[in-house]
């Protein structure tokens, strides 16, 4: 499948952004604070780091397929088609009811 990853060296990578998830967007702190008070969707957090550990793979030249397995190994409950889902999944945008009356 595609251009061999290097093993260790994309598996660090994940393992830093599953231990410290939004750390780029948000201090471990306020991360901390939300989650004690179940403001933070665990779901997507997840999905919000698989699809942007896809995307540095891709942008590293490593196969989707590769990229996928490799995402795969630190989500192992996940099926293949789970994880190609999630990175593929497109948000549809909320329709704004039109409130004429």
């Amino acid at each position: 499948m595609g251009k061999k990853i290097k093993s260790s060296t994309p598996m660090k990578e994940i393992k830093a952004e599953i231990d410290k998830p939004l750390s780029e967007l948000i201090s471990d702190e306020i991360y901390e604070l939300l989650s004690s008070h179940g403001l933070i969707n665990e779901k997507s957090v997840r999905d919000f780091q698989i699809r942007k550990k896809f995307q540095q793979l891709r942008d590293s030249k490593v196969s989707s397929g590769d990229a996928t397995v490799a995402i795969k190994k630190y989500y192992p409950y996940l099926q293949l088609e789970t994880i190609r889902k999630i990175i593929y999944q497109t948000k549809t945008p909320i329709s704004k009811k039109n409130n004429q009356s």
